[in-house]
């Protein structure tokens, strides 16, 4: 049986009123017995029943699942059906259900104009119109934008399922309208449209200056225009203008960090009249975004009565949203919210929140209802009840988690419990910051798009979810503020009231975030999308090195370096202890590399030399700065080694060393990290990479600080922003500068998909039609199942370590798609090499050379006992009189004892090998 589903448009499934200029479709395909397509047919219609078909691929051999581009004229407005008819290698065939996508007004001129109240700018509003209809209605779609964020409703209902509109954009550069299907709302006679504004990052309280923060714009405002389709094919607009009215809403203060006050006894029947706006129609655009939803809900935990009498609800989850409750309060009652993330001995706690209120003021009616904020969001796991009335029930409230609408794509689980929360702490970290932008973190005064922690977590993002339109719009923003900026890139995007020029590694996510959605999805419009703004930070670097005397490095700037590392000594030097010319230099060489490939990609030619050749000239001033002619680093710190072999810096008869000299580094740390925002992403992915997956495998079991469970020991349920974010004693660290949900380091998830689990996508066949699958298990972890549904399939890969050391494997390949399979440690089983998988499920076990389990013996390479004492002792006590020297860890490195018996180097019989085995296997490992 073979099955056609998912199927997308841009990402999107069924997307009303979005950009689709160039419609690119994808789906999904499953079978029971066909491994591959040898053919497949799109078909698009102007009706459900495809009987006014438009576009027909007719049957051809060279559609791709992952990103097909029909050719075909598109009018505004209007909503388009498609399907997939796909056959098999087996000669078997499917048809998917119709899926559709609905255009925009694409380049139709606005009738509607921009109107705002004619009262107090401060008054928060509602916005009306009442229109009449006679005729039975066949269609109707409302286009919208008010400003700074709106819901609408039709005669009383709620339109639509999302919330924050219009999200948050670079509103001085463009402004997005949403489409809404509102043809259920309408009813014969007389309707009423209702627009309840607020201010949310438009107009209110927002940005880096907290005193006297930047607004694009004073006053509330509103475009629309509602087109009516009726049953005897006439049609009807009605559209904002000087005849819409308005009147003073119950919302009567609302702020993104400071929360909303909404008084349900406020009651003014006064009339007021609206005006024509100072707002330019031409900045409208249609939406690139999901809209924020409510994901999920959830009830509390526990209610807490705190040592200070206070009562706390606790949610058992630090979330992203709001807390719903059933208002039982008489009228003219006050009920007072405030929201935290962590408690201090017990009591509530909010001082990290700074100058963000962070509260819910509700003024009851006396009616029983559900209640919730309509222009704000909170960050909390506590809520404190400041002011309530009556008796509390947990029953009565209810969480309701806000994020992007994004369909979640991965999932890892593991036999330890930790690592388990670990990843769930990755993912609710991913839910509560990819609110419309990657922001940093969802609950102080900041919840900015800062580009360096969205370029650093853009991997792990993708295996988590599908993000592809996600930052596609994030990226559209970055490179609308970088035209103003003469290709620099800001820190932050959209940047506000950021003047800051861009920093290594933040102003690479113009570079490294469209590459990484490139690579995940396959889709090549990313790269067009982007492609100049790519360019553009490259050749701003390039213009900074030129004007410090084109030495091929970045001197001289401002950046954050490995921002909050821990090799420092000052507690309060953010900045890392990694050099920041070197770590500019290497991001200067990384991202014209990759400029490079896009250009090549595009089939520029000249720009893919003409950059790969700038790379190379980066790299070598890099090696002839920073490098010894024997290959010693002159940058002494843990992410310096780690940057310089994940961005190719080193030459190859030098990468040993390297990688041997950051083995040493962590030595020196007993195996615990001190590596920060750069150096972090890459540390596990290159330890495995370059023989030292025993020590990744450490880094992320470490429970104490500093390392990834340290947090889940304390309790957390999201990632911190620093790696002592709370104190081994339950106190905060900083107050300062302090998020309990901040998703930077959750990029090691990453790591646990492409390296433990060995999921990993290859540049010249992108999208995972063909993928790399190269597991690397350690005994540390006894089982991982990862499940990963990519744009090609669903991929799993498992693996399990036996009883007795050996290891068991199963494998998923979707249809379709094709793996290289390398495992692991097979010498000798027959296993050796790669192997090409098609479509199907595998399984392996075998023995390898080294058993998996936690002992030692001859065969444990000479390095791993130098890092042991008592097993030092052991060999030592054998071999030092012989061989002593060899047993410097530099020159043994990853061989054994056997090793060199085999090589001839030592001479010791095989009874001597098994008693050493024997002693050796007692040693506990530390």
């Amino acid at each position: 049986m073979m099955r056609v589903y998912n199927l997308k448009t841009n990402r999107i499934k069924n997307p009303m009123g979005f950009v689709i200029n160039k419609p690119k479709l994808s789906w999904l395909v499953e079978s029971d017995t066909a491994k591959h397509q040898v053919a497949a047919q799109v078909e698009i219609s102007a009706d459900i029943n495809f009987e006014n078909i438009i576009f027909d691929s007719g049957k051809r051999t060279d559609i791709d699942s992952i990103s097909y581009s029909p050719q075909v004229e598109l009018k505004p407005r209007t909503r388009y059906y498609w399907r997939v008819r796909v056959w098999g290698d087996d000669g078997s065939e499917a048809v998917s259900e119709a899926a559709w996508f609905e255009t925009s007004k694409m380049d139709e001129p606005w009738k509607a104009k921009w109107i705002t109240p004619d009262f107090d700018p401060s008054v928060h509003p509602v916005v009306f119109t009442d229109f009449s209809i006679e005729r039975d209605v066949a269609d109707a779609r409302a286009y919208v934008c008010g400003l700074g964020l709106y819901e609408m409703s039709v005669n009383g209902e709620k339109t639509g399922d999302e919330y924050l509109a219009p999200g948050l954009v670079a509103y001085d550069k463009w402004i997005p309208y949403q489409t809404y299907d509102i043809t259920s709302q309408l009813k014969k006679g007389i309707n009423t449209a209702e627009f309840l504004l607020g201010n949310g990052w438009y107009k209110g309280r927002y940005g880096l200056n907290r005193k006297q923060p930047f607004r694009y714009g004073n006053e509330f405002a509103l475009i629309c225009e509602i087109h009516i389709t009726y049953q005897d094919g006439t049609a009807d607009v009605i559209y904002t203008d000087t005849s819409w009215k308005a009147r003073k809403s119950k919302v009567i203060d609302s702020g993104i960090y400071d929360g909303e006050i909404y008084d349900d006894t406020f009651c003014d029947d006064a009339v007021y009249p609206v005006r024509i706006a100072d707002l330019d129609v031409n900045k409208l655009e249609p939406r690139r975004s999901p809209g924020i939803k409510i994901k999920e809900r959830i009830k509390p935990a526990e209610i807490i009565r705190t040592p200070e009498g206070e009562t706390v609800i606790d949610m058992g989850q630090n979330m992203v949203g709001w807390l719903e409750f059933t208002n039982r309060a008489p009228k003219g009652a006050e009920i007072m919210l405030q929201f935290g993330e962590v408690l201090q001995d017990g009591n509530f706690y909010r001082d990290n929140l700074r100058t963000a209120k962070c509260e819910f003021h509700y003024i009851s009616d006396g009616k029983v209802k559900k209640v919730r904020p309509h222009f704000t969001f909170y960050g909390f796991r506590y809520v404190k009840l400041t002011k309530w009335e009556g008796e509390v029930n947990p029953e009565d409230f209810t969480g309701l988690v806000l994020y992007s609408d994004l369909e979640r794509t991965g999932n890892i689980t593991t036999d330890n419990s930790l690592v388990n929360r670990l990843f769930l702490n990755a993912l609710w970290s991913q839910k509560g910051n990819f609110l419309d932008v990657p922001t940093d973190c969802p609950q102080r005064d900041e919840r900015m798009g800062w580009t360096g922690d969205a370029q650093v977590f853009s991997g792990a993002a993708a295996f988590n979810m599908d993000v592809f339109a996600f930052f596609g719009k994030y990226l559209y923003d970055l490179k609308q503020e970088q035209k103003a900026r003469g290709g620099n890139v800001p820190v932050v995007v959209p940047a506000h009231d950021v003047k800051q020029n861009g920093a290594c590694g933040w102003g690479d996510a113009a570079v490294i975030i469209p590459w990484n959605m490139y690579l995940h999805y396959g889709d090549v419009s990313i790269l067009e999308q982007q492609y100049k703004s790519m360019k553009g930070w490259v050749d701003y670097i390039k213009s900074k090195d030129d004007a410090a005397g084109g030495r091929r490095l970045w001197l001289n700037d401002f950046h954050y370096g490995d921002w909050l590392s821990l090799d420092v000594e000052d507690p309060f030097n953010r900045f890392g202890g990694t050099e920041h010319a070197y770590l500019a230099s290497a991001f200067y060489s990384y991202s014209a590399g990759i400029v490079s490939k896009a250009a090549k990609i595009l089939n520029k030619k000249e720009d893919a030399e003409y950059y790969r050749k700038l790379s190379e000239e980066v790299k070598n001033a890099i090696r002839k700065e920073y490098f010894t002619p024997t290959g010693r680093l002159a940058v002494n710190t843990q992410t310096a080694y780690v940057i310089a072999l994940y961005m190719d810096l080193v030459p190859d008869e030098w990468k040993e060393r390297v990688a041997f000299e950051l083995r040493k580094k962590l030595k020196e740390t007993k195996y615990h990290l001190r590596t920060g925002f750069l150096g972090t992403p890459y540390l596990c992915r290159v330890l495995s990479e370059y023989g030292s997956n025993d020590i990744a495998y450490r880094l992320l079991t470490n429970t104490d600080y500093p390392g990834w469970l340290y947090p889940v020991t304390m309790g957390a349920t999201t990632i911190w922003e620093r790696w002592n974010s709370m104190l081994p004693d339950g106190k905060v660290s900083d107050t300062g500068m302090n998020s309990f949900n901040h998703y930077s380091y959750g990029s090691i998830v990453e790591w646990i998909y492409r390296n433990a689990a060995g999921i990993q996508p290859v540049e010249d066949a992108p999208g995972f039609r063909r993928f790399r699958l190269k597991p690397q298990p350690h005994y540390l972890l006894k089982s991982l199942d990862a499940e990963f549904l990519s744009p090609a399939g669903k991929i799993i890969s498992r693996w399990n370590i036996n009883e007795n050391g050996s290891v068991s494997f199963y494998f998923r390949i979707p249809f379709n798609t094709t793996a290289e399979l390398v495992l692991p440690d097979t010498e000798g089983t027959g296993l050796e090499g790669v192997h090409e998988l098609e479509c199907g499920e595998y399984t392996y076990t075998y023995m390898p050379k080294r058993p998996y389990k936690k002992m030692y013996g001859t065969d444990t390479p000479m390095r791993e006992i130098y890092e042991n004492e008592r097993a030092k002792e052991i060999v030592t006590a054998y071999l030092s009189e012989m061989a002593g020297w060899m047993l410097f860890p530099m020159f043994a490195g990853e061989r054994s004892i056997r090793d060199f018996v085999r090589e001839g180097l030592l001479q010791i019989d095989e009874k001597t090998l098994k008693e050493i085995d024997e002693k050796l296997s007692k040693v506990t490992v530390e």
